[in-house]
């Protein structure tokens, strides 16, 4: 199997170049899906880092480039939104979100900032001995309690080594009437707004989310796509969302 395919094919959320080469690269299978936008791609086409497929290899080779803690050696290797690369050389932090377009951008931010990512529950496992695993939305398995339920966001800990623990749950937002959300599919991509609403749907009809923006106007979605960002007090600048 290929691991490029056509610019014209790449989703809308790379926002790159679509003539100034025949094919880029594909995003390899991993903790986001094919919408992810690959490392490779980042560092190019978004940051200008490299010029070229062989200086992408030689920069994540070098370890240059660490992805959520951890040095990325995959060019392939997606990156979406809410997760933290860095890079130590430049002494540089970027956090990836969706503009208001649908459109992934880096964020920079401080260098505090990038020892924490917000990640989605996706799902809820109960191990023996009644342990709660949470199963999140970019792959990670981080173990939870009783009151952490799917389709709300914690906020994780990145930081590792002595008296370090990564991947501990720092806080949490739960899915509920009231909060603040990030839309994260759809025709409403990058739209953040104010949960006013949940319609639960039988069978597998998705449930319908109606969110209320600064503006006072109301969108709707389906509950696959809400990214929760905070509670009752908006969280747009903690994270370095659009107003």
């Amino acid at each position: 199997m290929s691991h490029y395919q056509k610019r014209y094919t790449a989703p809308d959320s790379w926002h790159i170049e679509k003539k100034t080469n025949l094919y880029v690269v594909k995003t390899a299978p991993g903790p986001h899906n094919r919408e992810a936008m690959p490392v490779a791609v980042w560092l190019r086409d978004h940051m200008g880092l490299a010029l070229t497929m062989r200086e992408v290899r030689k920069i994540l080779m070098a370890g240059d480039i660490i992805v959520n803690g951890r040095p990325c050696r995959d060019p392939r290797q997606g990156v979406g939104v809410f997760d933290i690369i860095s890079v130590p050389k430049m002494n540089k932090h970027y956090r990836i979100l969706l503009n208001k377009k649908g459109r992934f951008v880096s964020i920079e931010i401080p260098a505090e900032d990038a020892k924490t990512r917000l990640a989605k529950i996706r799902n809820k496992t109960i191990l023996p001995g009644g342990v709660i695993q949470l199963n999140l939305r970019y792959g990670a398995n981080v173990l939870g309690e009783q009151k952490h339920h799917p389709r709300d966001s914690v906020v994780l800990s990145l930081e590792s080594g002595e008296g370090k623990k990564r991947f501990a749950i720092l806080d949490h937002f739960p899915f509920q009437v009231g909060h603040m959300a990030m839309v994260i599919g759809g025709r409403h991509s990058g739209r953040v707004g104010k949960i006013v609403e949940i319609q639960a749907n039988p069978g597998n009809i998705p449930n319908r989310v109606i969110l209320e923006d600064e503006g006072k106007a109301r969108f709707d979605t389906i509950d696959e796509y809400i990214f929760m960002i905070g509670r009752e007090t908006p969280a747009m600048k903690a994270w370095g969302i659009e107003e």
